[in-house]
């Protein structure tokens, strides 16, 4: 009855990102294009380093008794491009960089378009006709034409956002929770999905070290005096290039190993990882804005008269 091949598809992210466009102030998300080396960052890591340390984990890995099948799956994983809503949400949500959060978002869903299907024909070696142009007018529809759609919105009423203060938050996040419901109901009412509960199980255990693995590095990588980044930076930095898109990677699974008889099987560990990544960071959201709050007090006996 909820019809997610539209709601989800098309209402849901495009609800998303002009909530966040309506929420966000023009002047930041201007400033946030030109910070360059944060981009390139989170960019490098999520489509460069995370597929890499993945590929060369499952090298490992392969040596158990962990079924073949869910460990392509955490490959797949490990190629997908940044997602479109839970890092901007949990960004905002901490207090940190929420417009280059955004910026990454989108932009790495584009460059997903282009990298994603090329990454796992290297490592996979799968291949197909993909339709880039329809993925790409998709992807401008219900991430571009919403934030400027917001922004244009927000123009006209930023006196009454900033006196009503709209809980864009909490909207953002039922939207996301549908998102996740609904895949959840679509993979798992598959009659031809056959589980080994073990293999199961020791997936959800590697999912989740490897997202506590790499949200600390990023963190250490963000955090060092020569980074030169901020503590706001540092927490899109951390969500951004840690989290991986189940809205574009479960369609992009689709089209890549279309036919494939262990196509549900694949798909399990994005499944799996798209909802761990929000439980994990929403778990840590008092943690980080308590940091976020010690890190940016002004220190005792900081002079702070003016010159």
């Amino acid at each position: 009855p909820l019809r997610p091949e539209i709601t989800i598809t098309y209402v849901a992210v495009s609800a998303i990102f002009f909530n966040s466009g309506l929420s966000l102030k023009t002047e930041e998300l201007a400033s946030a294009l030109m910070h360059v080396k944060l981009h390139l960052f989170v960019q490098t890591f999520t489509l460069v380093f995370f597929p890499v340390a993945i590929w060369a984990l499952l090298k490992v890995l392969a040596l158990t008794a962990i079924n073949e099948w869910l460990l392509k799956g955490l490959l797949t994983v490990g190629c997908m491009p940044p997602p479109v809503s839970s890092a901007v949400i949990l960004t905002k949500a901490v207090g940190g960089n929420e417009a280059a959060a955004i910026f990454n978002s989108a932009f790495g869903s584009f460059l997903g378009i282009v990298v994603t299907p090329l990454l796992l024909l290297v490592f996979l070696g799968s291949s197909s006709s993909v339709p880039f142009s329809s993925i790409f007018s998709q992807l401008f529809m219900t991430v571009v034409i919403p934030l400027i759609i917001g922004q244009v919105c927000r123009m006209f009423l930023r006196d009454w956002l900033e006196r009503r203060k709209p809980p864009f938050g909490a909207v953002s996040s039922l939207v996301l929770l549908m998102i996740i419901y609904t895949t959840f109901c679509d993979t798992f009412s598959n009659p031809s999905i056959e589980l080994d509960h073990l293999s199961l199980l020791l997936i959800i255990f590697i999912i989740f070290s490897i997202q506590l693995t790499f949200m600390l590095l990023t963190f250490l990588l963000s955090t060092r005096k020569s980074s030169g980044f901020t503590a706001s930076d540092s927490v899109a930095i951390m969500f951004c290039s840690t989290h991986k898109s189940l809205t574009l990677g479960i369609p992009m699974l689709k089209i890549v190993f279309e036919g494939y008889e262990h196509l549900s099987l694949i798909s399990v560990p994005l499944l799996i990882y798209h909802p761990a990544q929000i439980l994990l960071g929403s778990v840590l959201v008092p943690t980080i804005r308590a940091w976020m709050t010690t890190g940016q007090k002004v220190p005792k006996g900081t002079n702070l008269q003016p010159i």
